[in-house]
């Protein structure tokens, strides 16, 4: 068995309901920990939608909108601000089971982009949206291991244009580290599914060494953060860089190992398991689905990791898609009906929070 390195320390944070973090490096450079705090707690939750079943991914419109994908129904919803559901389609190449299914959703000049589970593997497809219809199905990636467990799905378009895509690793641990696999990356591609210029193997692949990523965000400066799935003792945030290996078997949470990336942070899986991520305010903020609440983590100047705070632990269960809306609220979905939450009266919802 491959030996686990982790971190040897964890410092209690008692402001952050006994979170631990840890600094990162890339090979022995040490990344240095902030020494900034989180500012002022995020406003009181609204309820935006309730009566959904298990939201997995929210993406805005340019007019306001959201659109929804319910990872369980395979449906493709669209929420108002006011809120408003409209269902747009049931995707019908999509074959949920497990924690695949509908998942990551994204939308650009008038074409809207999923990520879902077919019979067979993991896919990326696009469409054109046309009011409250979908037309002009394109399948993008085909391919992508599937399991029935860590499918990735996450789908965002990054500051350069391109589309991101986050695959797992589907228990087949070895699929992380070859690189001509698509399973445990970081994809990087343009609006038609080929590699994005400047891809630093020529392929799909911007990242490797990955576990199962659900989160990925990008701050002021352009710099990507992804959200990963630890096994037994450590979660992570991950500062990416192309072509990087963050180590993912031969690593969970901090190695010091100069072949592979730390994490900037992490945490014990019982207080995170995070899902979706986005930046705003000066932070990231993080879904935590077993540790049911938003964990926010400031950002010091050179994208290192200040204190984390816990908000709203076990108010409202099982946290797991957060994105940044155009006014500038955060939209946090629950995921308490996804067999391993306990659902609430009004369950699944989708909640506004204001960052501060």
């Amino acid at each position: 068995m491959k030996k686990l390195l982790t971190i040897m320390l964890l410092t209690t944070l008692t402001a952050c309901s006994g979170g631990g973090f840890g600094g990162g490096s890339s090979g022995g450079e040490v990344l240095p920990t902030a020494a900034v705090t989180a500012g002022a707690a995020p406003g009181d939750p609204k309820d935006v939608a309730t009566g959904l079943s298990v939201p997995w991914a929210i993406a805005f419109l340019p007019g306001g909108d959201a659109l929804v994908t319910e990872r369980d129904s395979a449906r493709l919803l669209r929420v108002s601000p006011a809120g408003r559901v409209t269902e747009l389609a049931t995707i019908e190449g999509a074959r949920p089971d497990g924690e695949g299914g509908l998942m990551g959703v994204a939308a650009k000049d008038g074409q809207i982009f999923l990520y879902y589970t077919a019979e067979q593997d993991n896919r990326i497809v696009r469409y054109r949206l046309s009011g409250d219809s979908l037309s002009d199905e394109r399948l993008l990636v085909r391919g992508i291991p599937k399991g029935g467990i860590h499918n990735g799905g996450r789908l965002e378009f990054g500051p350069d244009g391109y589309l991101y895509a986050t695959t797992g690793e589907t228990g087949d641990r070895d699929l992380a580290q070859q690189r001509d696999s698509l399973g445990g990356k970081i994809l990087r591609m343009t609006v038609d599914g080929a590699p994005a210029p400047g891809n630093p193997f020529g392929t799909l692949v911007y990242s490797y060494g990955h576990r199962n990523v659900q989160g990925l965000a990008w701050d002021g400066s352009g710099r990507l953060y992804a959200s990963e799935f630890g096994a037994n003792a450590y979660d992570e945030v991950n500062l990416i860089r192309p072509g990087a290996n963050y180590g993912w078997p031969e690593v969970e949470g901090r190695g010091d190992d100069r072949r592979f990336v730390n994490p900037i942070l992490t945490w014990p899986t019982g207080e995170a398991s995070p899902s979706g991520m986005a930046y705003a305010s000066g932070s990231l903020w993080v879904g935590a689905l077993r540790g049911a609440r938003l964990w926010q983590i400031p950002l010091g100047e050179d994208g290192s990791a200040g204190t984390p705070a816990a908000h709203f632990t076990d108010r409202y269960g099982r946290l797991r898609a957060v994105t940044a809306s155009p006014d500038g609220t955060l939209w946090v979905g629950t995921s308490n009906k996804d067999g391993r939450g306990s659902p609430r009266p009004g369950d699944d919802r989708i909640l506004s929070v204001p960052p501060s």
